[in-house]
């Protein structure tokens, strides 16, 4: 789902959340789940108490939140749904949600501020929050194989570290975190092998399907290569438009 710059409203948020679209937005920008996703939501910016800020113009207040993650669970648009908050005063966005199946977790507590971690010299502004930095450094440190818990990772959020209190709200989540594993949201990279011409590694199971000629009939013989290279020359043809071509294994 991607949107960016000033796309990025309150309006648009929600409707990607509850998938009250009008009709002739595309599926690329459209959040298309169901009963059995596992969604992870993000948010990070300027907020306060019960409000995140968007464009610094219009505000998302945690009524807003609940009731669109309430129409979500009735409209079976997850199975669970992991909430991260990275603002200050963050745990009071998650305040009113009364849905079952949430986890919420935020950087700092009601009074209290979430700071940047570092900022960059040249353009003189904050890169990365605190909690964030500290999420991704987690997650460097993990492979794709991992069997790291949700436990694990909000263990990690040392208060001397965020300068803030990292507070989670798990009445609405029915597992134990120790039992689900981080991969449940956040998704592993898996190894690619990229080549500098389209694959055509099938070719060779089209040839296959060719019967065998039988004896030295030379025309049969002269017919089926003929039809083989034909296969061969279509297969090329729509491979044209693919420059580089990714091969992805576990």
């Amino acid at each position: 789902v991607d949107y960016r710059g000033y796309e990025v409203t309150v309006e648009n948020f929600l409707r990607v959340l509850t998938g009250r679209h009008e009709s002739a937005v595309p599926r690329s920008k459209r959040l298309l789940s169901d009963e059995g996703s596992h969604i992870l939501l993000y948010m990070t910016g300027h907020g306060g108490d019960e409000f995140l800020k968007f464009q610094d113009n219009e505000e998302l207040q945690s009524h807003d939140l609940a009731d669109a993650v309430k129409q979500m669970k009735e409209k079976h648009r997850f199975k669970e749904l992991l909430i991260m908050v990275d603002t200050c005063q963050a745990a009071t966005l998650f305040s009113q949600l009364q849905s079952p199946g949430v986890l919420a977790i935020g950087s700092s507590m009601k009074g209290e501020n979430s700071y940047s971690h570092h900022l960059d010299s040249d353009i003189g502004v904050s890169v990365v929050d605190r909690f964030t930095f500290h999420t991704l450094a987690f997650f460097e440190k993990l492979n794709m194989y991992s069997n790291a818990s949700l436990n694990s990772l909000f263990n990690s959020y040392d208060p001397s570290m965020l300068l803030s209190t990292a507070y989670y709200r798990m009445d609405l989540y029915k597992r134990a975190l120790n039992e689900v594993p981080v991969t449940n949201f956040f998704g592993s990279v898996m190894k690619t092998i990229h080549t500098d011409s389209a694959y055509t590694g099938f070719l060779a199971a089209h040839d296959a399907e060719l019967p065998l000629s039988v004896g030295n009939n030379i025309l049969d013989h002269v017919m089926l290569q003929n039809e083989a290279s034909a296969r061969r020359s279509n297969i090329e043809e729509m491979n044209v438009s693919f420059s580089k071509f990714c091969i992805s294994f576990i």
